[in-house]
């Protein structure tokens, strides 16, 4: 009795320490019908633009109110508030614009890709940047293939540093 009380001192304290083991629990039908929903190609494409375009409207806002007027020593303080809020929300437009494209071609491209490679790894990135600077790119005519490889080299950046 006593060598048992020595080994539960011993021992037996660390043993009651640790959280005890919680059981599995099974996802609920609610948890697979909105993990099969973000599943989808589309729907993880167009939440992906949603978020760049607010993510656009938030970088528009910042880098529109770091812009002075040519003629503020001119202007009157109602005047360069008047300029500085339409100059915040043509910023915000249009850095909105483009990160929501940027943000629907990269999700819908690596989303194909994986689907089409069944794998999960750093080449679907990479090729979705390609996709998406070759995209971006192809406006200004046979560049496209610069854009291709700037994409894919900035993700392929961002990748291995996270």
């Amino acid at each position: 009795s006593a060598a048992a009380a020595a080994a539960a001192g011993a021992g037996g304290d660390a043993a009651g320490q640790r959280a005890p083991v919680e059981p599995l629990r099974l996802p609920t039908p609610e948890e697979i019908k909105g993990q099969e929903m973000m599943n989808n190609c589309a729907v993880r494409s167009v939440l992906s633009g949603v978020m760049g375009g607010g993510l656009g409207v938030l970088m528009g806002l910042f880098f529109g109110a770091l812009e002075n007027p040519i003629m503020a020593e001119e202007m009157t303080a109602r005047q360069q508030i008047v300029y500085q809020a339409k100059q915040m929300g043509r910023k915000s437009m249009s850095h909105a614009k483009t990160f929501a494209v940027m943000g629907l071609i990269f999700s819908a491209a690596e989303c194909v890709v994986e689907k089409a490679r069944a794998k999960h790894d750093i080449t679907n990135s990479a090729v979705a940047g390609c996709v998406t600077g070759g995209a971006l790119a192809a406006k200004d005519g046979p560049t496209f293939i610069f854009g291709c490889m700037k994409g894919s080299n900035l993700t392929l950046k961002v990748v291995w540093f996270y």
